[in-house]
Parts: structure tokens; sequence; C-alpha cells
């Protein structure tokens, strides 16, 4: 499989790049648990790269390079949902795009705010516009995305897309969306772990850092990979395998990366947390781990009664 960008995919990152650049440095002491920006998100979608998965010639690999690369930034963009989901929806469907699964009313949800499309995945597709009766935000959530939890379930409305179809394209999305915190998340710890000095040398000339760090940026290249392979086939099986590493990888980099700061890595000094706690916000989705390896067995053997 040739997962080489393309001259369209390059021109399209480039230009994303160019847009994200003012908003990369990390607004430390005014953004408290959760940075966002209005602005950056209306030029995103004045700019069309939330659409990219409507465009055959772009397709679900392109919208996943976005999702990846805006998950890099501090500022928390509701882009997975949009890019890669929404593409079966209908473009009559407006963003922010929040994803719940049915049954789990009591998790906080993602970008839930008044105006928000709700799209519950069950055994059906069903969705609603959330109003502020329906949800109560959580401004002292510490996941690093702006939270609401949602109270009820009003009338909802059949949306023509499979349930399996749907589930596929989220654990995509959430592949790519932890691929690019954890590029982010490592490079500001390579970043700090090379100035910091200690016993008159960097902390990252240390052996045992060094070590770690490597394996921090193997699994990142690995969930990168998986996440393109299962954004180009659309297999549920690649998309299972790419979740659950996903969520696997976050789990042991998330500890490994605070632990490298030590006392800077638990405050609001160091910008660590708008990326490594997004992490910890996607390590529980779609049922965590076990219920994606689960979901990827299942595609490979289920039909076949065999493990």
């Amino acid at each position: 499989m040739d997962l080489s960008l393309t001259d369209d995919q390059r021109a399209i990152l480039d230009a994303l790049d160019s847009m994200a650049r003012p908003h990369e440095a990390a607004p430390l002491h005014e953004a408290g648990f959760t940075a966002t920006n209005c602005a950056l998100e209306r030029d995103l979608e004045q700019g069309g790269f939330l659409d990219v998965g409507f465009d055959p010639d772009l397709g679900t690999v392109t919208a996943a390079l976005v999702v990846e690369r805006l998950a890099r930034l501090p500022i928390a963009v509701e882009a997975g949902a949009s890019a890669l989901v929404r593409p079966l929806l209908g473009k009559a469907f407006a963003r922010p795009i929040c994803l719940v699964e049915a049954g789990k009313l009591e998790r906080p949800v993602r970008f839930l705010r008044e105006g928000a499309q709700v799209v519950v995945v069950g055994d059906e597709v069903t969705s609603f516009v959330a109003s502020s009766n329906n949800f109560r935000a959580e401004p002292e959530a510490l996941f690093a995305y702006p939270m609401a939890t949602l109270l009820d379930l009003p009338a909802t409305n059949s949306v023509a897309a499979q349930p399996d179809a749907v589930r596929t394209r989220w654990r995509v999305a959430l592949a790519a969306e932890t691929a690019g915190l954890m590029f982010a998340a490592l490079a500001s710890v390579a970043a700090h772990t090379s100035e910091r000095q200690q016993f008159g040398r960097p902390l990252a000339t240390f052996q045992a850092l060094r070590h770690r760090l490597a394996e921090a940026q193997v699994r990142t290249n690995g969930v990168y990979w998986l996440a393109m392979k299962a954004a180009a086939t659309m297999d549920p099986a690649d998309a299972g395998m790419a979740a659950f590493h996903a969520q696997e990888s976050a789990r042991v980099v998330v500890y490994d990366f605070h632990q490298f700061l030590g006392a800077m890595g638990m405050t609001l000094e160091h910008p660590l947390h708008l990326w490594t706690y997004r992490l910890k916000a996607l390590i529980g989705e779609l049922g965590g781990r076990g219920a994606n390896a689960l979901a990827a067995a299942d595609a490979i053997w289920g039909n076949r009664g065999e493990f």
C-alpha cells in the first residue's frame, strides 16, 4: 500500500500549516485546562479544510491527515467527526458534531454545546440539535476539551448511515487525532528535556530517558501509520486495530511524558497537559482499549467463529 503524500495532499497540508502557524504557541496562563479559538474554527470552515472528505479525489486519507495535523496544535478543534464522519451524514449537518454511543450518556461529551449536532450511534444512527436543557457544561473538566454531560435524549431524527460505517470512521478519527496529539506532546517533552539541566547535563542525554523517548517515537509512528492505513482501506479490522493501538500507546506515553517533566508536568506553567489530557479523554472513547481490540478481532475472525 502506497501512503506517500500526493501533490494535492501536500498543498492542503502546506496551506493548513500556514493557517495554523499563528496558533502554535501554547496560551499558557490564560488557557487554564482547555484552549479553544473561535477564529481558527471559522477559518478552517471557510477554507474548506474540514470538508475534504466529501471530495472523492481527496477522500478519507486526506481527511485523516487534516485531523492529525490539527491535533498537534495546543488548541482543541472539533475536526475528527467533521472531517471523517460527516461525509456519511451529509453537508446539512452543522458543526460541531458530537458522537455519542447509545446507552452511555453518563460520559462527558467533547465539544457539546448549544446548537451542536449530536449523533447517537447504536443499532441505528440518530441525531438531534442540542439545546441548553439537554446538557450540563463541565467547565472544570480536566480533559483539555470543552466538555459537557448529556442529560437526556430528546426526540431524535433517523440518519441514513450504517452504524458500523460510522463506528469505523469514528475509530479512524480517534487514531488520527491520537497520532497528532502524541507527536506534539513528544516534541514538547523532547524540547524540555533537551534544555533542562540535571547533574550538569541535559536530561535528554541520560540513557534511561533516551530509551523511553525513543520508544515513544516508535509508538507515535505506529499510531500514525495504522491510522493512515485504516483511513485508506476503511476496513473495520484495520480501524479497530488502529484505535486499539492508539489508546494503548496513549496510556503508556502519557505516564512517561509527565514523569519526564517531574513537578513541571503537573502544573499549568507548562503546556503538556493541552495534549496529554486530551489523550486521556480519547483513551476511553468507543469503550476503550478492550472494546476496540474486540471489535478488531470480531472483524477478522467473527464470521469464522474462531480465534
